[in-house]
């Protein structure tokens, strides 16, 4: 994770200090770490308050996360969209309030013994909801705070930080699980929100409603315009099938993962976590590699390669038996090539998907990609859930795990398995007659450009 004094991009690239001489740029890069952290957290224990707490089925814990889940498929088209008319700081900031009082009210419920799985549920979808505004409101705000040339490093910054957050937050909230029982780690996830309240409302820049064109096209238009873009470009509807496809399988796969662990092999919570934070080290080597490999050994063979490597090893998991210390070095070293694989992957397709994509077409291209992705995630914990139930948890982990290899089979059978050394070139972007502003916005300075806003939301 970067820091203010030795700050690191996702890539393994020094962020010039420039950027971090931006006091209000460390606001934003400070409470967004916090949020990412409570958010990240709260994804495990949720669920772990179901099982633990409400001693919750296979079926209900995908239900708890596919509800927690349905807000990207829900709402994620339509709030880059919205927050772009909205001060993106007053956003963050009551996303941040909304979050530590969910959190703060599952703790109490529990506390009172008033908690059952329908207000769990209630929580968890609020949860998830302030957090797709947050994380919209988050990378709409960056334009407003920096330079146009520091917007690269800025967003390296942020997304290294959240980055991190995935890998490390599940650990967290399994080991305050373990040592401070559902109820207080609920209490203490909501603190990171907190933090993020305290540091994103210090931003002294006065940030202005970007103001409206007289002929604003609609939020439709926009949103068909990255949609059609995507399906129109070989490269990028395969990372878009290929993120698909991963996000079901993984979706099914966790949602079996963290009931085989601790049912199956009768890991505590604290075990849990650490199995996750295995994926830490790993994602660390992925960056470094990132930076090297794809140059030499070209992006389309470092894609496949990685992917295939990283999703491939959850198979090993449903074999796992014996003594726990061989368990769990066996779990470490799982995490680790996930992780490692994984981020590599990450960085990579980043890349490429920012190399043939026209500026003006980012956000929306970004977000199309997100919707299809990660809007699979809820069917995915669903039926994870009803696998366990049905098949039992090492048959419906293997199943799970195999679907993961769909996505290196997709990249491996499309042009993107073909990229060389070096990145493919920009392609046009459709025309966009319907609202010519948007077309002379993009070239204005970002403080204040209403487009610029839109695309990096």
């Amino acid at each position: 994770m970067p820091s203010a004094s030795s700050a690191v991009s996702d890539s393994g690239r020094p962020v010039p200090s420039s950027l971090w001489r931006n006091a209000d740029f460390r606001r934003l890069w400070m409470g967004q770490t916090a949020s990412q952290l409570g958010e990240q957290a709260s994804l495990v224990i949720l669920p772990l308050f179901a099982v633990l707490t409400l001693n919750a089925s296979p079926g209900q814990l995908g239900v708890l996360r596919a509800v927690g889940q349905a807000p990207i498929l829900l709402l994620s088209l339509f709030v880059g969209a919205w927050v772009d008319r909205w001060r993106t700081c007053t956003t963050m900031v009551l996303t941040d309030v909304g979050r530590a009082l969910a959190l703060g009210a599952a703790a109490m419920a529990s506390l009172f013994g008033w908690l059952g799985l329908p207000t769990l549920l209630a929580l968890a979808f609020a949860v998830g909801a302030l957090s797709v505004f947050f994380d919209v409101a988050y990378q709409a705000s960056l334009v407003r705070l920096v330079k146009r040339d520091q917007l690269v490093q800025g967003n390296s910054a942020l997304e290294g930080s959240r980055s991190a957050a995935q890998i490390g937050g599940p650990a967290l909230g399994g080991a305050l699980v373990s040592l401070l029982s559902a109820p207080i780690a609920a209490t203490s996830s909501a603190l990171f929100f907190a933090l993020s309240f305290l540091s994103i409302r210090r931003i002294r820049r006065a940030e202005s409603i970007p103001e409206r064109p007289e002929h604003s096209p609609r939020i439709w238009q926009r949103i068909h315009e990255g949609l059609r873009f995507v399906a129109s470009d070989a490269v990028l509807r395969t990372v878009c099938l290929a993120s698909a496809v991963f996000q079901f399988s993984f979706a099914a796969v966790m949602t079996v993962y963290l009931l085989f662990l601790p049912r199956d092999l009768h890991l505590s919570g604290t075990v849990v976590g650490l199995a996750l934070t295995a994926a830490g080290p790993g994602a660390l080597l992925g960056s470094l590699l990132a930076a090297r490999l794809p140059s030499r050994f070209g992006h389309g063979a470092v894609l496949v390669c990685a992917a295939a490597l990283g999703d491939g090893v959850f198979l090993y998991v449903p074999a796992l038996h014996g003594p726990a210390t061989v368990t769990v070095l066996a779990l470490l070293a799982v995490g680790f090539v996930f992780g490692c694989g994984g981020q590599l992957v990450n960085v990579t397709v980043m890349a490429v998907r920012q190399a043939v994509t026209p500026d003006g077409m980012q956000g929306r291209v970004a977000a199309t990609i997100t919707f299809v992705g990660m809007g699979m995630t809820p069917l995915g914990s669903l039926v994870g859930g009803f696998l366990a139930e049905e098949w039992g948890l090492r048959t419906s982990l293997l199943v799970t795990a195999a679907g993961m290899l769909l996505s290196p089979a997709v990249m491996a059978l499309s042009p993107l398995a073909r990229l060389g050394r070096e990145l493919p070139a920009s392609h046009d972007a459709p025309p966009m007659a319907a609202h010519p502003e948007a077309q002379e916005m993009s070239l204005r300075d970002t403080d204040e450009a209403h487009d610029a806003a839109t695309e990096t939301g």
